[in-house]
């Protein structure tokens, strides 16, 4: 056993060590996939060595490299080798994290790293509580279903959501699957700068009022993904303070930021919310999968999630020791809470700050650069570490149309060549190239260089 464990580890390093140094992008069709892998379940045991390597030759090395200096699309997973440790150890001593009797440590551990949450988002401590999720999905529904329970209670059929054109796709998906009708549902547009539009807000409020309707909850976002816009916090939180609408942020992927040299005053507000989803397996540098919803008042969590089935009734504790399938969907859960503790332990908050900090001025640094480019348009300035920009050479006789698919095929190009994972969004009706920096191991050189390759195909095209 420890043999083999020190082949997994050797594995494992050797990753971290060379990743860097290979290509980050990867593909494979349905048909290639089956070739290789596609069998019955054997009957008879095989040499785990064999399996060992097989695994490592084709299963790893047919992944994107997300954690790759040049994997700029969607949210990169940063990660560290301290928590990928962590995981092991919870999964190699198969640690159940659902309730106090079963392991008293780890619900400890989560309730310690809960408090230091609180603390850096400025919630209440002693009040306030929450719960680690597999991921921002995961905290947006839980947040949802407890935000419907606390202001509806058993009756939401008149009951009205709020979230803007930029909110991350996962709330839409966990209002769903809550069983809300489309008519219940209001998605504002964005203003210019792609934050929520207050006046519209106030106005949809307003209508739904005089037609009977019941404005429960509002979604607003700290680090869209689209652009890493906020939405400014302060303003709707006085609005739903005034008309008693719960106020959800997702921070799955800005609220980081708040450890940033100039993130507290970009996240202003971020504390007067009744719920924030924040995803450590993106901007807090943790491996897949862990996501955290932070809470208010615990009670809401508790109110709404807690069932009392015969088969639980001996492990129930004293109020002070917290079961957390009491808190949220799942009975059965993982012990995510360690790797998060011991990384945060490891390295200490100040290499977070540091690493967040760097993140930032790193995007800001890009915008410099393609701004002094005769090339480059910027479409959406650096803000929380994404920006968004194409292809528009001054001086270009290209339509909308044109520029529209020339940077299209940049980025398509791109990912063929595997040298980068840089893909497209779509702003005011434009295609553009977003890259999102939160990687500490991505410098200005790569960046430059993806630039470069980039511009290489625009060319390739043109001359075309």
């Amino acid at each position: 056993m420890k043999t083999y464990g020190y082949e997994v580890v050797d594995a494992i390093v050797e990753h971290f060590a060379t990743q860097n140094e290979k290509l980050p992008v990867v593909s494979g069709s349905r048909e290639e996939m089956e070739k290789l892998f596609l069998e019955d379940a054997p009957e008879k045991p095989s040499d785990p060595r064999k399996v060992l390597n097989f695994v490592l030759d084709e299963v790893m090395t047919k992944s994107n490299i997300v954690s790759h200096p040049k994997s700029y699309s969607f949210v990169p997973g940063p990660s560290n080798y301290i928590s990928a440790m962590a995981d092991s150890l919870a999964s190699g001593f198969n640690i159940f994290s659902g309730g106090w009797a079963a392991s008293p440590a780890a619900a400890e551990m989560e309730i310690v790293a809960m408090n230091w949450l609180l603390k850096m988002f400025g919630f209440p401590q002693k009040k306030g509580g929450g719960i680690f999720t597999s991921g921002g999905s995961m905290a947006n529904l839980t947040a949802l279903v407890t935000a419907r329970s606390v202001k509806c209670g058993d009756d939401f059929s008149k009951a009205v959501i709020y979230l803007s054109d930029q909110a991350h796709s996962s709330n839409i998906k966990a209002i769903r699957v809550l069983g809300f009708r489309k008519e219940q549902i209001r998605v504002i547009p964005t203003d210019s700068e792609f934050k929520f539009s207050l006046n519209k807000l106030k106005n949809a409020i307003a209508k739904d009022r005089l037609e009977g309707l019941q404005p429960f909850c509002l979604i607003a976002t700290a680090g869209t993904t689209n652009t890493g816009t906020v939405d400014p916090l302060s303003d709707i939180a006085k609005i739903c303070k005034k008309e008693d609408i719960w106020f959800h942020i997702d921070g799955a992927y800005g609220g980081f930021a708040i450890l940033a040299e100039n993130g507290k005053q970009l996240l202003k507000g971020i504390g007067k919310a009744d719920s924030l989803t924040v995803d450590p397996h993106k901007w807090f540098f943790q491996p897949y999968e862990i996501g955290c919803l932070l809470i208010k008042n615990h009670k809401w969590l508790k109110g709404t999630f807690t069932e009392k089935p015969e088969y639980l009734r001996d492990i129930e504790g004293n109020t002070s020791e917290i079961n957390f399938y009491d808190h949220g969907i799942e009975l059965t859960r993982r012990f995510r809470a360690l790797k998060f503790y011991m990384s945060v332990k490891t390295f200490g908050m100040g290499e977070f700050r540091k690493a967040i900090s760097y993140n930032v001025k790193l995007a800001e640094a890009t915008e410099a650069f393609l701004r002094k480019s005769s090339n480059w348009e910027v479409i959406s300035p650096a803000t929380l570490a994404v920006i968004n920009f194409r292809y528009n050479p001054i001086g270009n006789k290209l339509s909308e149309k044109k520029l529209d698919e020339l940077n299209q095929r940049i980025s398509k190009n791109v990912v063929d060549s595997k040298q980068a994972l840089l893909v497209t969004t779509v702003l005011n009706g434009q295609v553009v190239l977003r890259m999102c920096l939160i990687n500490p191991r991505t410098t200005l050189e790569d960046v430059k260089e993806t630039i470069a390759l980039c511009e290489s195909f625009a060319e390739e095209k043109v001359l075309a």
